[in-house]
């Protein structure tokens, strides 16, 4: 199995940062990649953003411009730095982590349990 060990978000005022950070860990060859994905209760889920193993972003619309995102693949952790945050990125962030698994070489997906992240007005 692949555990994700995702840091606490918390509260935050509008106009701060905030910086997340996610570590893979178990039954896995490689990271592809990490990303981190958010969600407000009875809403889709939202893409934020993405790095992939060969240093590649992708950032998602909703915070363009107001994240980025990095990773350190010899620890097979990334970094989510969050800025001007607004009362609408309230949310919980989840960690993803695309990974090859150690057993065959296959592709999997995991997901994190997800940390709340508040920002007041």
């Amino acid at each position: 199995q692949v555990q994700l060990m995702e840091s606490e978000g918390g509260l935050v005022q509008a106009g701060g940062s905030l910086r997340l950070s996610c570590a893979a860990s178990g039954s896995l060859y490689r990271v592809n990649g990490m990303g981190y994905y958010r969600q407000v209760p009875g809403k889709q889920r939202e893409f934020v953003a993405a790095f992939d193993s060969r240093g590649g972003t992708n950032l998602g619309d909703s915070m363009k411009g107001r994240v980025t995102i990095s990773g350190d693949y010899s620890k097979n952790t990334v970094y989510l730095q969050m800025n001007s945050l607004k009362p609408e990125d309230t949310a919980i962030y989840s960690c993803a982590a695309e990974v090859l698994l150690v057993q065959d070489g296959s592709p999997k997906t995991f997901y994190g349990q997800g940390t709340q992240v508040t920002v007041s007005s």
